[in-house]
């Protein structure tokens, strides 16, 4: 009898009593058992094969028999073996999904997503249902999505686990949100942010009061900014106040805050609740609705420094964004302080970097001119990628005076960032051309991820 678990007694004994007959035992891989319980090309699958795939679907709908694997200590190994494999791999989210061809594991590495070895053959629901039971979900219900978190230790230190499960045709998913408060290098300039970045954003957040907005997509490090942004201007003579959903690292000395929606405890209300509490500092996690807009544009014009969240393609978007959302554009002009956008890149890995020269016909490159870069490579040190961290690339909108004026004539995105260019914004493509040319990323990296065409 081939088995995969070199301690699972139960089967074979079951086995033998079934036969009549003794049962020998033999280990064999995952991947190897796999591929014999696929039916044969052109073949129907034989009725062994059709049980043995539908045991997951069998076990679902017997929950004592699911609560007993997922304590099965198999079961239990694997999942601690995929979180822990996923931290040394530096991996930010673990996806578990079910397609028509069994289990699927992925790990998103420095922001791209890569295959792994999945589950044992029969185990994704009792996978499932030990990351519920970690996170305190409940494993009865699979047809609604569900939230949770969890702490586990590794190597001696605390790591946070955004548990997110979601039913699928084929069977229910997880994806799991790794936050390691310990790998967050909380400093501007740590983050990759340049010098032509760093200065006048500083200057903002020493402003006393005002509204300082960080834009970009999901996982292009915003939250990170502003919890750097916080470590610049935390001291004892300030109380600084986070409201989060969800608080994705904490920090000693600030009071954070978690958004509540089930109970009325959103954002808006937070926000009314923290004026109260005699703020200086005020961060927002996001800016999602007309309320809190309105209520953070507030709290900036009352003597209140404000950073916030927004999403929008660049610094010049959010200002037409929050007029959308609701902001009279002479209350935001009268308390705008700045706005960051920015965007993460993969960062060549710095042992098997090796030296190129833009192409002809590289949109990165000047007409007519060579210039030197780097190209990955893949080796050990990086898993054969090329590439290991990220790095930030970002533009920062001023509010000068220009700049408020074409807020208050209701002009658009590319009008106010034609002005924010003559007082001194680079645009983020041209700050990704400067970490190309010193070889802390490719062109490649730079057009993923900005989604210019180099113009």
């Amino acid at each position: 009898m081939a088995v995969e678990d070199p301690l699972d007694a139960f089967a074979p004994a079951a086995l033998a009593a079934k036969l009549g007959r003794p049962v020998e035992r033999v280990l064999i891989r995952t991947s190897l058992l796999e591929a014999l319980l696929q039916p044969s090309d052109g073949q129907a699958p034989t009725d062994g094969q059709r049980n043995f795939a539908a045991t997951d679907e069998g076990i679902g709908h017997d929950l004592d028999r699911l609560r007993d694997l997922a304590s099965d200590e198999p079961v239990i190994r694997f999942v601690n073996a995929m979180i822990d494999r996923a931290v040394d791999l530096r991996a930010s989210d673990i996806h578990v999904t079910r397609t028509s061809h069994g289990s699927r594991l992925r790990y998103r590495i420095d922001g791209v997503l890569r295959d792994m070895e999945p589950p044992p053959a029969g185990m994704h629901a009792a996978v499932i249902s030990r990351v519920k039971i970690m996170s305190g979900l409940d494993i009865a219900e699979r047809r609604l999505p569900q939230d949770g978190r969890t702490r586990v230790s590794f190597r001696g230190r605390e790591l946070d686990l955004r548990v997110a499960t979601m039913p699928h045709a084929h069977g229910e998913g997880v994806v799991l949100r790794l936050l390691d408060r310990t790998a967050v290098p909380l400093d501007l300039r740590t983050l990759g942010l340049s010098p032509h970045v760093v200065t006048p954003l500083s200057a903002a957040l020493e402003r006393p009061n005002g509204i300082v907005l960080v834009t970009g997509p999901t996982g292009s490090g915003k939250s990170t900014t502003l919890y750097a942004a916080l470590r610049t201007i935390q001291g004892p003579s300030k109380n600084i106040v986070t409201v989060e959903d969800p608080i994705e690292h904490y920090l000693d000395g600030i009071s954070q805050i978690q958004v509540s929606r089930q109970i009325g405890f959103d954002f808006a209300n937070v926000l009314r609740a923290i004026l109260r509490q005699d703020p200086d500092v005020i961060m927002i996690g996001e800016i999602r609705d007309r309320e809190t807009a309105i209520v953070a544009v507030q709290a900036a014009l009352t003597g209140h420094l404000v950073l916030a969240t927004v999403h929008t393609n660049s610094a010049a978007g959010a200002l037409p964004r929050l007029v959308d959302m609701g902001v009279e554009p002479f209350l935001l002009a009268s308390c705008l302080r700045g706005v960051l956008s920015q965007r993460l890149v993969r960062t060549l890995c710095p042992q098997c970097r090796q030296p190129a020269a833009f192409r002809a016909d590289d949109p990165m490159a000047a007409p007519g001119s060579i210039a030197d870069a780097f190209e990955a490579r893949g080796c050990a040190h990086c898993a054969q990628t090329g590439f290991k961290g990220r790095s930030a690339i970002a533009e920062f909108l001023p509010a000068a005076d220009e700049i408020r004026d074409a807020l208050l004539r209701g002009a658009d995105a590319a009008t106010i960032d034609a002005a924010g260019r003559r007082h001194g914004l680079i645009p983020l493509i041209e700050d990704g051309r400067d970490k190309v040319r010193e070889g802390v990323t490719t062109t490649a990296e730079l057009l993923r991820v900005s989604g210019d065409d180099g113009g």
